[in-house]
């Protein structure tokens, strides 16, 4: 996890008021705005599921700065976790529903990838709940390949800046910056925990497999649960659309503004994970989220603190 040298993940206690955020807060662009609003609804009770999977496991790592950057990042997403639950707040209070959605989240992260998934007992067996552990581990780090290449797509970009609400701009830009900065903990985890190379590669392959689709259908599932709710009837029908004519839509929207990544972003960084060399150190700059984070409204003024 180094550019130059190896640094410290820490925790940056931002805080954020919505108050002033409008509910379209990408300027003419609500497509877009409801896309990236949905992510408020997922990322809560994700990100605290990666906080109690990691926890259980640290006395697994043998590896004294592995566990350091597992600690750090535990830190940062149980920030993010809660930066993102106020944002449901926000949500709620522009008159969106958002309890039908938010109980699929709660059914994934707690019961399906739970200790116990369905209430199977086998679980219980300590060789099981190892390798149950293990393939959660491996989940993780095929999610974090996603969030830590939408972390550079969000330090390259300049649109949101200028055309951006600038509260919820800087909360996922800081976001997006600290994903870049812990992009290879997740992936190195895993690896640190599979007992052979082969192994490895199979698995992560298998999981890649399993956590694309659902991805894409959370995200978009998220997006379209915002713009049923929408007061413009040309918004609402993009949240009564299937799930492709709403990728299609967010291929358009996203050339035409690169306000989203296109779909053909998300596409082209799922194939690189498939290459045997691959590493999420080359998919990110460190230094360009460090600066970000050094010139973030809301990471500065929890630095002086």
């Amino acid at each position: 996890m180094n550019v130059t040298q190896r640094h410290q993940l820490k925790a940056r206690r931002v805080q954020f008021d919505f108050e002033q955020t409008p509910l379209h807060w990408l300027k003419d662009d609500p497509f877009s705005t409801h896309i990236i609003n949905g992510i408020h609804m997922l990322l809560p009770e994700g990100e605290l599921w990666f906080c109690r999977v990691y926890n259980k496991a640290l006395p697994l790592i043998t590896d004294d700065d592995l566990r350091a950057d597992v600690e750090g990042f535990i830190h940062q997403e149980a920030v993010h976790s809660r930066a993102h639950s106020k944002a449901q707040l926000y949500l709620q209070q522009h008159g969106m529903e958002l309890d039908e959605y938010m109980a699929r989240v709660q059914w994934l992260f707690k019961s399906l990838l739970g200790e116990q998934p369905f209430g199977v007992p086998a679980l219980e067996r300590k060789a099981l709940e190892k390798h149950w552990l293990i393939l959660r581990v491996g989940l993780i780090a095929a999610i974090e390949h996603f969030t830590g290449v939408l972390g550079q797509w969000a330090m390259d970009n300049t649109s949101w800046e200028a055309n951006g609400d600038p509260v919820m701009v800087d909360l996922f830009k800081w976001h997006l910056a600290e994903e870049v900065e812990h992009r290879t903990v997740a992936y190195d985890l895993f690896e640190h925990l599979c007992q052979t190379q082969l192994g490895f590669y199979v698995s992560r392959q298998a999981l890649m497999a399993l956590t694309f689709p659902l991805i894409l259908y959370f995200i978009g599932e998220g997006g379209r649960t915002l713009m049923r709710q929408d007061p413009d009837p040309k918004v609402r029908r993009f949240g009564h659309s299937m799930l492709p004519v709403l990728f299609r839509q967010l291929q358009r929207v996203g050339r035409k503004t690169d306000n989203v990544p296109t779909f053909t972003f998300l596409v082209e960084a799922t194939l690189r994970w498939v290459a045997p060399g691959f590493h999420p150190i080359d998919e990110g700059d460190t230094a360009q989220a460090l600066a970000y984070l050094a010139r973030s409204p809301a990471a500065q003024a929890a630095a002086a603190h």
